[in-house]
């Protein structure tokens, strides 16, 4: 795979706000850091008889500045529109300012709000809204599959919805530069990582024949996820911002390749699902090890991360270690 550095977009600074994620503490303490400043959403001054909602699932809203103009993108779309639509507002966030949309990968709890809020926003949003996707491979259908046997389907995103709301989907097959951003493409595997507990899909000859549903579900194999991407950006003074939506790439994969495509090689904050829920204890201790080799100032682990990842990080890492909630505002760069 072809990861020669490209240029990378460079900004003042960057705002990253958490729309949807599993947890909303109320009473989360509030934190300072000499390199990041952090704003937890807790009450809502006149939404006092409302809260923010959390579920599984991730959507960050991201805004950057550079030289007095800013750019802002919707990264991920949490699992129901419901959700999404509701913090979103909650939050004071603008539709109509967004630049365009990011899609990590195809799973159902990161695209699951995606076609409703382009419902809900489409005649308030520009003409000419994108959605920056990884590949192809994320309007396949995803399956699960029962420990007593069988599949279950978990849907596929709806690509004649985003069609018929004017949406076109760009495909970053390789790193793309963005007005801010830059997408990663596709992703290295070259560390000890693979991908963990996961979803299924139907190989190709399965897709096109005619099976049952109970034909099918021992005809799925693993997805491996060939085009999920990373958005990053690289904040001037400070370094690279990786955002790892979910990581079954692996997390040290996925700074790594940032790295390799941007050419920063100073890592100021890694954030976002990392995927190790599911690990066992080493395959978390060998990715703390790494992790603390690529010497990052800040990390903010979101979504599917897991408590065994924090609880690592909590001995080794303290001092780079930021609690997250739904509704925090990062900002990178003060």
């Amino acid at each position: 795979m072809d990861q020669r550095p490209f240029e990378a977009p460079l900004v003042d600074s960057l705002e990253v706000c958490v729309v949807v994620d599993s947890r909303y503490d109320l009473f989360i303490e509030d934190a300072a850091h000499p390199l990041l400043k952090i704003e937890h959403t807790k009450r809502i001054p006149g939404r006092e008889r409302s809260t923010l909602a959390g579920e599984w699932g991730l959507s960050l809203h991201l805004e950057s500045t550079r030289g007095g103009e800013r750019a802002r993108y919707l990264l991920d779309f949490g699992f129901t529109p419901e959700v999404l639509l509701r913090n979103f507002e909650l939050l004071a966030l603008d539709p109509a300012r967004l630049d365009g949309l990011i899609l990590s990968h195809g799973h159902l709890d990161h695209y699951g709000g995606l076609t409703g809020f382009v419902a809900r926003h489409r005649e308030r949003m520009r003409a000419d809204l994108k959605l920056y996707a990884g590949g192809e491979t994320y309007f396949r259908e995803q399956w699960l599959k029962r420990r007593e046997g069988g599949a279950v389907s978990m849907g596929r995103l709806d690509r004649a919805a985003l069609e018929a709301a004017h949406v076109a989907t760009v495909y970053c097959q390789g790193a793309q530069a963005l007005a801010g951003p830059f997408t990663t493409g596709p992703i290295a595997r070259r560390s000890f990582e693979h991908v963990l507990e996961n979803t299924y899909v139907a190989p190709p000859e399965a897709e096109l024949g005619h099976f049952s549903e109970a034909e099918l579900s021992g005809r799925l194999v693993p997805n491996q996820h060939p085009d999920e991407q990373a958005t990053c950006y690289v904040v001037q003074g400070r370094g690279l911002v990786v955002i790892s939506s979910c990581g079954h790439s692996g997390l040290i994969n996925t700074i790594e390749s940032a790295i390799a495509v941007s050419g920063v090689t100073k890592l100021h904050a890694v954030l976002g699902g990392f995927h190790l829920g599911p690990a066992p204890n080493d395959y978390v201790e060998h990715t703390v090890n790494e992790l603390a080799r690529l010497d990052p100032d800040l990390v903010i682990p979101m979504h599917c991360t897991g408590g065994k990842f924090i609880t690592a990080m909590q001995r080794r890492l303290p001092d780079r270690l930021i609690a997250s909630n739904t509704g925090t505002r990062f900002t990178f760069g003060v």
